[in-house]
């Protein structure tokens, strides 16, 4: 087979993977769209995980001594037609790309688009009204952009109830956007300036499951997590907090609190979240007087991080965790009862990986019934 219509198939592979809500003639018509173009946009469609990139230099216009040139309005184009600034592929017509186009506006978006492209621009502000004529908006990326909350209409989104995903991360908000639809499944608000998070920020957004505000300046969430019924994930790391969000969601699986100041945890933190699965706490400031002794005995919890806080002592851990790091602590015990409360051939620890590197245990402070207990584990580092 030719070297070409190999590569076509691969890259039909994996856009027929990536945007499966398309039907076939849709996927098809929007892979030879893109073969004729010099340029692929570059947007990452992951479902749950943001990838860690390098903080965002935001790219303002450089002064001049001359007075700038006005901004250009956007076209009030017919319902139907596409902005001159943008693409709209004929044969995907429910799409619109505008980035990476040095647009300081947001064009007009016609009514029958659901999925609109303003990443990688230089807009500013977001005038009201701006998405009242496409109500059947599901995708709206609108992030790397200098967009600040006192220049977003009160209510820009909210007739979109249709609406699954929103990306504004990378830009210059300093508070969440509300209202937000009740229909959203993803907010992607990462490396923004968002200092606190109010109780009722996130109320009705029942069907959120992946939530990103990392990079930050939160310092308080209360319990704005608590009403969020189908969250999975929640990326709240390299904030301000000192404390934990009150009140988890019971469907939480993932939850993300590293680079924070976090010092305590309150008793059966983790225990109303029966499906949490991995928990990331390192860079805090956690010691063992601000845990209980059964903080991390949840049953649920297969990685647990904890690494570089300042514990002396191993928390007890559930015999079903399968990765515990506690590298760079002032641990100075090796303390078996951590992972087995009775070791026998029947009772024994499903670690795999242990990361005590970093503290001050010694290696021949290790007990002699450790390789009953962590018979699993295959990685031990002190």
């Amino acid at each position: 087979m030719p070297r070409a219509t190999t590569l076509i198939l691969i890259l039909a592979g994996l856009c027929g993977s990536s945007l499966g809500q398309y039907n076939e003639e849709e996927d098809l018509a929007w892979l030879q769209y893109y073969l004729r173009q010099s340029r692929v946009s570059s947007y990452n469609y992951g479902t749950y995980y943001e990838e860690e990139s390098p903080v965002y230099a935001y790219s303002y216009p450089s002064a001049t001594d001359t007075e700038p040139e006005p901004e250009p309005e956007p076209q009030q184009a017919a319902p139907w037609r596409c902005p001159q600034e943008c693409d709209c592929p004929p044969n995907f017509s429910s799409a619109m790309y505008c980035d990476t186009r040095n647009l300081r506006y947001l064009p007009f978006v016609p009514s029958r688009m659901k999925y609109v492209y303003f990443q990688n621009n230089l807009i500013t502000s977001i005038q009201e009204g701006a998405f009242d004529n496409a109500t059947e908006l599901e995708w709206l990326a609108l992030h790397n952009n200098q967009i600040s909350s006192e220049k977003m209409g009160k209510r820009v989104f909210g007739k979109l109830q249709r609406l699954e995903r929103l990306y504004m991360n990378h830009n210059n908000l300093t508070r969440l956007p509300s209202p937000l639809p009740r229909s959203l499944r993803e907010l992607h608000l990462s490396y923004n300036q968002i200092s606190k998070v109010p109780s009722n920020a996130l109320e009705g957004l029942e069907n959120l499951t992946a939530l990103y505000l990392s990079h930050n300046f939160i310092f308080e969430m209360g319990a704005s997590l608590k009403g969020l019924k189908s969250l999975i994930l929640a990326d709240l790391s390299y904030n301000n907090l000192r404390k934990v969000p009150d009140g988890l969601p019971a469907s939480l699986e993932q939850l993300y609190l590293e680079y924070n100041y976090i010092n305590a945890i309150p008793d059966d933190y983790f225990q109303v979240s029966p499906r949490l699965l991995y928990v990331r706490m390192s860079h805090n400031s956690l010691t063992n007087q601000g845990l209980s002794s059964n903080t991390f005995n949840s049953s649920s919890i297969l990685e647990l991080d904890l690494s570089y806080n300042r514990l002396q002592k191993i928390p007890r851990v559930n015999t079903n965790l399968e990765n515990l790091y506690l590298q760079g602590n002032q641990i100075d015990e090796f303390s078996i009862s951590s992972f087995c409360s009775v070791v026998d051939v029947m009772n024994y620890s499903r670690l795999q990986v242990l990361r005590l590197d970093g503290n001050e245990i010694k290696r021949n402070a290790v007990p002699p019934d450790a390789p009953l207990c962590l018979r699993r584990a295959t990685v031990i580092e002190i």
